[in-house]
């Protein structure tokens, strides 16, 4: 089955009424839910005064999304904007240093956010790992690396390096742990790059260039060190010129991200997503399809945080003339695991230097096997092991390679074979839907873990696939599977605009004629 299949339009039209539908009502259900409990015993932790002019209360469970835009917005704010304008000023008068001059306000914003012992730390560890990436060997560099940074995420080391953290601010153990944690991944891209620079070796100062950009140090995204040296060379684009509507696209996506902040603080006055899976008795008395869409709306939740604090980052980077990493693919038009992500900078990292490495071109079952289990143990290590982190990285590790058992016994006869010669690509497209379908819910199932508690996934598994059997299970599936072929339609129109289909001759020769 080729994308390009199209539906009938009237098929689509179903598919859009009922996904709408579907959506208001489960939205409806947990807005309800969010009203009537506002004020049990559970909410009163994470339910607090909001915009007082909408007379509700807020949902702020998310210590990350309220530090950014309630509590440190003004600091992070102060930080991102004297970056800005210094390097710009500094861009101006000496363009082929502005790699130093960020590296330089960098190091001092980082020197007065958190001292001088938490910068000698930083440094130590790049020190360290430079000087293995002087070997070229790139098992030890990845040995090395980490090593490295499983001091932070294992007792008793991190303990004792986060005394290396001068002061007591609320923010200090996220920016603590947020900056050595991407600081070794760097640190691991420049000496893995390193390994295949064939003259020579990068110099310590690329190293700390490349570490101490301000806008990715504390919070990300990982820009792997090939592209920032290339993008912050001198050779390329010396007199900073920007492309035609360059600045119109910076700013559009800008007031998008800022329109996406004002929305989702207006959703968190009446969905209070993040605060109701807390509470294991009320969620016993919602219905299936308010806990099916309480799964899918965190899922949706995190991938706008993510995009927005990203994004955030992502247009100060560009207003630097960097192309950084994009916001991560949205999940509601995700059915693959293979494209499941929320931090596209990690995921670039660890496909350039674990996935792909390893699993080549992912067709053999064995190398994807391998490719798969070595990236999310780097994965766990980056997360933080714990049993949670455990569980969510098994199921993800499984997801992906069933998706390609699964493709591989379909390829073979007699599967394939029905499919060519007794199927219509119409029908084969939804026959895969309905695969799809069943894999949107795993891939919401198996994240909702490690997004709430795993008390919450078993209970959504249990009500959707065991309570609500057949009834509940067989409309969310219908429900999803709408969705996917809404999503495979919008694939189709883009694969249509990317490579259009050639004019048959007699068209081509009506069209010249007129």
């Amino acid at each position: 089955m080729g994308i390009k299949t199209a539906l009938p339009k009237t098929e689509l039209y179903l598919y859009t009424a009922v996904l709408s539908l579907a959506l208001l009502w489960a939205g409806s259900w947990i807005i309800e839910a969010s009203s009537e409990n506002v004020n049990r015993k559970a909410f009163r932790e994470n339910v607090k005064p909001g915009w007082h002019y909408f007379g509700r209360k807020m949902d702020v469970s998310d210590f990350e999304w309220v530090m950014w835009f309630t509590t440190f917005r003004n600091h992070i704010l102060f930080a991102l904007s004297g970056h800005v304008i210094f390097a710009k000023i500094c861009s101006m008068l000496s363009p082929k240093n502005r790699s130093l001059i960020y590296m330089l306000y960098g190091s001092l914003a980082v020197l007065i956010t958190m001292g001088w012992t938490y910068i000698t730390l930083i440094l130590s560890h790049c020190i360290i790992l430079y000087s293995v990436a002087l070997v070229k060997r790139k098992w030890l560099c990845f040995v090395a690396g980490l090593t490295s940074l499983a001091t932070f995420k294992m007792e008793p080391f991190n303990t004792w390096q986060e005394g290396f953290a001068t002061g007591s601010f609320d923010l200090q153990d996220v920016l603590f742990y947020g900056g050595c944690g991407f600081s070794i991944m760097r640190c691991m891209s420049f000496a893995l790059e390193n390994c295949e620079k064939k003259d020579g070796n990068y110099s310590f100062l690329d190293l700390i260039k490349y570490n101490f950009y301000l806008p990715f140090f504390f919070f990300g995204p990982v820009m792997t060190f090939d592209r920032f040296h290339e993008q912050v060379s001198p050779a390329n684009n010396p007199n900073l010129t920007r492309k035609d509507r360059e600045m119109w696209n910076i700013t559009i996506h800008a007031l998008v991200h800022l329109g996406a902040i004002l929305v989702v603080d207006v959703f968190f006055h009446f969905l209070y997503i993040l605060t109701i899976p807390n509470d294991l008795k009320l969620l016993k008395q919602l219905s299936d399809w308010s806990l099916a869409g309480l799964a899918y709306s965190n899922l949706v939740y995190d991938w706008v945080k993510s995009a927005v604090l990203f994004g955030v980052i992502n247009t100060v980077s560009r207003l630097d003339h960097l192309d950084p990493p994009q916001p991560p693919k949205c999940i509601t038009m995700l059915y693959v695991f293979a494209e499941t992500h929320f931090d596209r900078g990690i995921n670039d990292w660890l496909c350039k230097y674990v996935y792909d490495y390893i699993g080549e071109n992912h067709d053999a079952i064995f190398k994807e096997l391998l490719a798969t289990i070595c990236t999310f143990a780097v994965t766990t290590l980056w997360l933080g092991p714990c049993e949670l982190v455990y569980i969510w990285s098994f199921f993800n590790c499984f997801g992906l390679n069933f998706e390609l058992w699964v493709a591989k016994l379909f390829s073979l006869p007699p599967f394939s074979t029905i499919e060519r010669n007794l199927m219509s690509e119409a029908m084969s497209r939804r026959i895969r839907g309905l695969f799809n379908a069943v894999n949107f819910w795993q891939i919401v199932l198996y994240n909702v873990l490690a997004l709430n508690s795993l008390d919450f996934a078993q209970l959504v598994t249990k009500r959707l696939l065991l309570k609500g059997f057949p009834l509940s299970t067989l409309s969310v599936l219908f429900v999803t599977y709408c969705g996917v072929q809404l999503i495979k339609e919008r694939e189709r129109k883009q694969a249509l605009l990317d490579d259009p289909e050639p004019v048959p001759p007699t068209e081509a020769s009506k069209q010249k004629a007129e």
